[in-house]
């Protein structure tokens, strides 16, 4: 663990930062499948397996994710990324909790380099990356085949501990100081990435984060 370098902050993004997470991305790319690639059939087989992603979510991240992308197989990658500037207006913009950019600001002027974990594909979240001001991200890709997607995510998948991973890596690539530095996220999910830092903290966070807060006296915040 770098002691020299410089402080960084470590966000997850869905409950943390903004208020929607990926179903309500999945389900705006299905409402808008039916009309583009006239294939109404498979978008309502999507939107109707919704709640079922929900509970999966709770059960396990990883199990989540392996679940979840499967929905985008045959997607044109095209239309994906033409799509991604109307959802981050309509969805993704109007759902940044009101208290994010101060927490950004704040960071910034405090020397921290501001980087965003998420389990999101990469193309949805670009420019609200650039809107928050966020210095480097990392986040989900999809596989793409002959322009199309296969439902597979390419390695490595940005869930639990595989966070906590990148961040040792990042910093040792990046001279950041572990020991300095902050990470902030509502889920026990993320306790690997939080608890390799000096400074967790919880934001909004589910029960079981909520208690394991109390009982080690990580501060708690609410950006609603």
């Amino acid at each position: 663990m770098n002691k020299n370098g410089q402080p960084a902050a470590f966000y997850d993004l869905e409950g943390t930062l903004v208020s929607t997470n990926l179903v309500h991305t999945l389900a705006f790319y299905a409402k808008r499948q039916q009309g583009l690639w006239q294939t109404a059939k498979k978008s309502v087989g999507t939107l109707a397996k919704l709640p079922f992603f929900g509970v999966t979510d709770l059960y396990s991240r990883n199990v989540f994710n392996e679940v979840f992308f499967r929905s985008y197989e045959g997607l044109s990658q095209d239309r994906l990324r033409y799509f991604s500037d109307e959802l981050f207006e309509k969805v993704l913009k109007p759902a940044i909790f009101p208290g994010t950019h101060d927490l950004i600001r704040s960071g910034k002027k405090n020397g921290q380099r501001q980087v965003v974990l998420t389990g999101a594909l990469d193309f949805t979240i670009e420019k609200m990356m650039d809107h928050l001001g966020i210095d480097d991200y990392v986040a989900n890709r999809l596989e793409f085949v002959n322009g199309y997607a296969t439902g597979r995510v390419l390695p490595p998948v940005m869930a639990s501990a595989t966070k906590a991973q990148w961040i040792r890596e990042y910093a040792e690539r990046e001279n950041i100081n572990l020991s300095d530095s902050y990470a902030y996220s509502d889920s026990i999910s993320d306790l690997p990435m939080l608890s390799i830092v000096g400074h967790p903290v919880a934001v909004c966070p589910d029960f079981r984060l909520k208690q394991t807060a109390m009982q080690h006296d990580w501060p708690i915040l609410d950006l609603k």
